[in-house]
């Protein structure tokens, strides 16, 4: 199922619908910035946390699926924002990490099964936060990764997110070569769980999404919660670590740097 030609026009940069289903329905958002795969801003990212709440909120709602639209899942953050912030401004740092902070926890959080259908480019905080959905679902030209070094940009809670589905080896080759895979790669590495052909990610999403609304919400819940106690002080660590690598970082000056320079190619 391709997102609707109106959601790549609608001004919102977050969409939520429902999908009827037997017993219920599912949720679906969308991330909608295609002119600009995706890449997130502070307010898009507020956006998510409160359509996450809506949607656990929901008695109705059995299971949650994450999308983009257009060609991208999410190219993660957009550069023109925190290109500007200032290298003596290490609370604008750290306001930064938190904010991923609470994305992070309220995608975890979600006590119903979640399954991004990756559609396109997942890479940066995006491709963390993919990783955080309990299933994935791709195709074969999607690219993964973790590019985040080329922008001068320390991947730290890129560590904590890949560390239990890469391991060491991987996780280093990710976060120091900044190189992104396909989907076959991606699925024989565990990051996507299927893999379908590109024009029907969505529907093969919602449809899984629809299979695991049927299991005793009950037990999804409890779950859900001991996988999440299982890693939760090692994501509180990696934030914690962010917060002090990345105000290093930007103290020098180098992830502005890089950035603005990225960004000037683009221009």
């Amino acid at each position: 199922m391709n997102v609707p030609a109106a959601t790549a026009s609608s001004t919102e940069t977050v969409l939520l619908r429902r999908e009827t289903i037997p017993g219920g329905n599912v949720g679906v958002v969308t991330l909608n910035r295609p002119a600009k795969l995706n890449a997130w801003t502070h307010d898009m990212r507020t956006r998510l946390v409160e359509a996450f709440a809506e949607l656990d909120a929901d008695e109705d709602c059995r299971a949650v699926v994450i999308t983009g639209a257009g060609r991208a899942f999410c190219a993660g953050q957009d550069l023109s924002e925190t290109a500007a912030i200032d290298q003596s401004d290490h609370a604008a740092a750290e306001a930064w990490i938190d904010s991923f902070d609470v994305l992070y926890r309220a995608v975890r959080d979600i006590d119903k099964p979640t399954i991004a259908a990756i559609n396109g480019v997942t890479a940066g905080s995006g491709f963390q936060f993919a990783l955080l959905a309990d299933l994935r679902v791709g195709h074969a030209r999607v690219r993964m990764g973790q590019p985040e070094v080329r922008s001068g940009i320390p991947s730290i809670t890129g560590i904590w997110a890949m560390w239990d589905i890469l391991g060491k080896a991987k996780t280093i080759e990710f976060t120091l070569t900044a190189e992104l895979v396909d989907g076959v790669e991606a699925q024989r590495l565990g990051l996507l769980t299927q893999l379908v052909d590109e024009d029907v990610v969505l529907d093969a999403a919602i449809a899984l999404a629809a299979k695991l609304a049927e299991l005793p919400p009950g037990a999804v819940e409890l779950t859900k919660a001991r996988l999440r106690e299982i890693d939760d002080a090692a994501l509180t660590d990696a934030v914690e670590a962010a917060k002090k690598v990345h105000a290093a970082a930007y103290a020098t000056g180098e992830p502005q740097r890089e950035m603005d320079r990225f960004l000037s190619k683009r221009r």
